[in-house]
C-alpha cells in the first residue's frame, strides 16, 4: 500500500470535502481518501497495482478541483 498527500484547491466546505473524498475513494484499489480542509489536502492510501497517483489526481480534477 502507499500512501500520498495532495494539495487540493477549491475546496471551501462539507460538501466539497464529501466530494474531493467520494471522487478518489471510489476507484479501485483506494483505501481511503482523506480530506484535511484547513490544509486544503487529500491524503490517500492506494494500491499502485490497481490505482496509480495520476488516475486519483484525474478523478479529482474531474471533480471539479486542482491538484498539484
Amino acid at each position: 500500500m502507499t500512501k500520498e498527500t495532495l494539495s487540493v484547491d477549491g475546496m471551501t466546505c462539507n460538501h466539497c470535502k464529501m466530494t474531493v473524498e467520494q471522487a478518489a475513494g471510489k476507484l479501485d484499489g483506494v483505501v481511503k481518501a482523506k480530506v484535511d480542509l484547513k490544509k486544503k489536502a487529500l491524503t490517500v492510501k492506494f494500491d499502485e497495482g490497481k490505482a496509480s497517483l495520476e488516475t486519483i489526481k484525474n478523478a479529482v480534477s474531474e471533480a471539479g478541483y486542482q491538484v498539484d
